[in-house]
């Protein structure tokens, strides 16, 4: 049997031989189920050409008006770096480079990089700085939220039709656009293809044997490229990463995020999310005014999609994360595949609760077009953005091999770090 493409499984750490794949076909771990690479058809020019297409959407969003707006007589545009500039014009900058960063900057870096990479692949020649684009991309990827800003838009449309006459500029059709190509780009990208086909790939280390956990072999399987390597090489042989030992000090520090984000939880629900004043008055909204201010319009989908975005979501995810801490530091009677199944949960849904801070940032950008509207972001808005970032750091700090074999996981990494030191 050939000894190259061997993979540590990046959740339950089962050492597995990748077949090889017919285009459309993929491949998943046999213990835990996580698919461990897709094969698409050409998927060098596939993935050049969305990533290529969402690059050229991405840079007609920015000149042209994104939304009108028609009220009292009166009509203004705004384009979509309003929602930037309009924070930060309400002392609110980290919000709006928040804002920037998530919807256009590392967006942009990501289909950049992705373009590049994947152009020296279909080169076939290698690009200088090639391998240390792609280990970017492994880390941009989870940050990208265009398409959750994409449906903030439309919540804060619904919001904004009892005040005003809403319409869409060629920067929204644009952006939508955008959106799907930005999804295309992200599920073509196959990481153990990307590497394979950049740097090739060394043989696994000498005594290394399939169906059983890599860390009982004195193995680590790189989280960026999937080589696997000895903990005492320091870095990948493939990719320059530093390893990462499975276990060592990951309950502690998700714990220590999750608790951070719990106690800033508390002013993001007590505080103001957003206020708005019209000639009616001033009206003052929390994240739930904001849910019951959609049910009383009649817009009960809305007003789900807020509750469950920013009242389930983040509850949920500080609750399981918790449990699952306290799983691997105590052992609780549950399947490893159920463990399994709701750390993916929390791992994918963590980023749905920007919606909120989104449109509380639409919004905000209508003052700055001069309609006859005052809104203003509050200091919740702030806290439930620390929130959001905070889960997610703690998702991707924690370790899923712990889940497995908790008691040896956490022992031998504590024992190899006491060793180096």
């Amino acid at each position: 049997m050939a000894r190259k493409r061997w993979r540590a499984c990046p959740e339950c750490d089962l050492v597995v031989a990748l077949p090889a794949l017919r285009a459309g076909h993929s491949a998943s771990c046999p213990r835990c189920r996580r698919e461990l690479t897709y094969r698409a058809r050409m998927p060098a020019e596939r993935v050049l050409a969305y990533a290529s297409a969402a690059i050229v959407m991405l840079l007609l969003t920015l000149p042209y008006p994104f939304l009108t707006f028609s009220l009292g007589g009166m009509q203004e545009n705004i384009i979509l770096l309003d929602t930037v500039t309009a924070l930060r014009q309400s002392d609110w900058p980290l919000l709006g480079l928040l804002i920037a960063m998530s919807i256009i900057v590392l967006p942009g870096m990501y289909l950049l990089a992705v373009a590049y990479v994947y152009g020296s692949v279909a080169s076939r020649h290698y690009w200088p700085g090639s391998v240390w684009l792609a280990r970017a991309i492994s880390h941009i990827k989870p940050w990208l939220m265009t398409d959750v800003f994409l449906v903030g838009v439309l919540i804060s449309l619904v919001k904004l039709l009892t005040l005003a006459d809403i319409g869409f500029g060629w920067s929204f059709w644009a952006f939508c656009g955008y959106v799907v190509l930005m999804a295309k780009t992200v599920s073509n990208v196959d990481s153990d293809w990307l590497w394979f086909a950049l740097q090739d790939e060394p043989a696994p280390p000498t005594g290394t044997q399939l169906g059983e956990e890599a860390w009982s072999q004195h193995l680590v399987g790189c989280n960026i490229c999937g080589l696997l390597n000895r903990p005492e090489d320091i870095h990948c042989r493939r990719c320059a990463r530093k390893i990462r030992i499975p276990g060592s000090h990951s309950v502690e520090r998700t714990v220590a995020l999750l608790v951070t984000a719990a106690i800033l939880y508390v002013p993001a629900n007590v505080y103001i999310m957003m206020s708005t004043i019209t000639v009616g008055g001033v009206v003052e909204s929390t994240i739930m005014g904001g849910v019951v201010q959609m049910l009383e319009m009649g817009s009960y989908l809305v007003a789900a999609v807020i509750f469950f975005a920013s009242i389930v979501i983040p509850v949920l995810k500080i609750v399981v994360l918790g449990w699952l801490c306290y799983v691997v530091r105590y052992g609780q009677p549950m399947s490893m595949q159920r463990r399994a199944r709701w750390y993916r949960v929390t791992e994918f849904i963590g980023r749905w609760s920007m919606i909120d801070v989104f449109v509380v940032a639409i919004m905000v950008a209508l003052i700055q077009a001069g309609v006859i509207l005052s809104i203003s972001p509050g200091p919740a808005a702030a806290a439930f953005a620390a929130v959001v970032i905070l889960t997610m750091l703690a998702a991707m700090s924690f370790d899923p091999k712990a889940l497995w074999q908790p008691a040896r996981v956490n022992t031998q990494a504590q024992e190899w770090i006491d060793e180096k030191h």
